[in-house]
């Protein structure tokens, strides 16, 4: 018998869940699918918005998969730091045949030393920290470099699920899809991104998030001088 196609989602408490349910509504409908929601723990997840995704595997437990996905979230550099998550981000990623990100989870997946000397994408205002691992920031909604995909900011999830799906079942399917879920982008406000926002609402975004940079740089900063300790790089 054929062996399915398994994705994992490697989700965690206060994770952004777009960026997993986008990619998750997607990723699922590939022919031949199996789909497995895995934590540290196992159990429920509780997602920003208090959104609860219950019943999750253990990650410790999962042998292999074809493809890794971890989403972002306002917390993905304090998960960078645990240990536990990230060696079996790690282990999952060295053995799959695809490695991907959505968001801030790209920060995630360079504290397991698995974006090193590559290059990837994050949200726009959490890119810097790229380097911090050893990757090289590209600016694109999803990027890809050999066998790791990483999408930006969170809608960028569905672009790149969309990507994966051609990659994996053809462009054909994937179209397929696209219109089956009516993916018709039309935002009514065209700001999403700091070249197409106005000046006013960058510098408000940059304040806020200002309160929160600096202690996440410094988990950054943490997080990635025990991933070269890991990898024994200077």
């Amino acid at each position: 018998m054929t062996q399915p196609f398994t994705t994992v989602f490697a989700v965690y408490d206060n994770m952004t869940h777009l960026d997993f349910t986008g990619p998750h509504q997607v990723l699922c409908r590939l022919p031949d699918a199996q789909t497995v929601i895995a934590s540290r723990d196992g159990g429920d997840v509780v997602a920003e918005g208090n959104l609860v995704v219950g019943r999750t595997a253990k990650l410790s437990e999962i042998e292999r998969c074809d493809l890794l996905c971890v989403p972002g979230g306002v917390t993905a550099t304090q998960v960078a730091l645990d240990e536990d998550f990230v060696s079996e981000i790690r282990r999952l990623g060295a053995r799959s045949t695809y490695v991907t990100s959505v968001c801030t989870g790209s920060l995630i997946l360079g504290a397991a030393g698995l974006l090193q000397g590559k290059r990837a994408a994050c949200h726009w205002a959490w890119r810097e920290l790229l380097t911090e691992f050893g990757a090289t920031i590209d600016t694109g909604r999803v990027v890809r470099d050999g066998n790791t995909f990483t999408g930006g900011g969170v809608t960028a999830g569905i672009d790149f699920a969309l990507t994966m799906v051609a990659k994996i079942a053809g462009e054909a399917y994937a179209k397929a899809l696209t219109l089956g879920y009516e993916y018709a982008p039309a935002p009514p406000f065209p700001g999403g991104r700091p070249e197409l926002a106005e000046p006013e609402t960058v510098a408000a975004y940059n304040r806020m998030m200002a309160k929160v940079m600096d202690q996440r740089r410094a988990e950054a900063r943490e997080a990635g001088e025990r991933m070269r300790a890991q990898a024994g790089v200077a």
